[in-house]
């Protein structure tokens, strides 16, 4: 078995908690395991939901009373919407997707088959589908996660020189806290973000970028510096 690469672990990319998906997370070692259970996570959290704070719905949907739904939005099966948070007018959330308290799913935006953390915002024309966004993450408009390879291949997440097998045909990226993606940038399938990083708009970003970086261009990554 080869040797666990630390700076890509759930431990190493997220902080401990803000998100109702943690008790999944830590199940596995590198995040990008826990997306083909995000479904049967949904039914296992929904038996003790509490009732007096959430609203359900058909379909294993489950709302807080305090969040804000547009009536022009669409929502799937096996969904979970925190407090207080944001689906914007024609936001379309489709099946197996947690969003945490404070959040915002914008105009036109998609999501399916992901986890977003507390205030995670991906306000306008954005794409997430098979990812995970860590706390505070924000998503400037037009931005996509691609989570399926043009060949159909299996992803393979890119790290150096190595490429570690995923197992997953839909796979989109893992953005950790704190982290800033400009407008219109594409994040090809397999990309992981380390925390506190940034993203220049209109990039197309693949394998990992380490923490606290400001990704230019490929080949162009500088350290960000206090």
């Amino acid at each position: 078995m080869k040797d666990i690469i630390e700076t890509l672990t759930v431990k190493k990319l997220f902080e401990t908690g803000n998100t109702k998906a943690w008790v999944l997370l830590i199940r596995y070692t590198y995040p990008w395991e826990a997306l083909p259970h995000i479904k049967d996570f949904i039914e296992e959290v929904s038996i003790v939901m509490d009732e007096s704070e959430y609203k359900r719905h058909d379909n294993n949907v489950w709302i807080h009373k305090t969040a804000m739904i547009a009536p022009s939005s669409h929502i799937g099966s096996s969904v979970i919407i925190g407090a207080g948070t944001q689906v914007m007018h024609c936001a379309y959330i489709r099946d197996n997707v947690l969003i945490g308290k404070n959040a915002k799913v914008g105009n036109s935006s998609e999501v399916k088959n992901s986890i977003l953390f507390d205030n995670v915002q991906i306000p306008h024309f954005n794409y997430v589908g098979d990812s995970i966004l860590g706390y505070k993450s924000h998503f400037g408009a037009g931005v996509i996660t691609s989570n399926v390879k043009s060949d159909y291949s299996l992803v393979k997440v890119r790290y150096g020189k190595e490429r570690i097998e995923t197992g997953l045909k839909k796979f989109g990226a893992i953005i950790g806290d704190h982290v800033e993606i400009g407008c219109n940038a594409v994040l090809n399938p397999g990309t992981v973000i380390g925390k506190n990083s940034n993203i220049y708009p209109l990039s197309s970003v693949r394998g990992y970028i380490e923490p606290n970086s400001i990704y230019k261009k490929e080949g162009e990554i500088v350290k960000k510096v206090d």
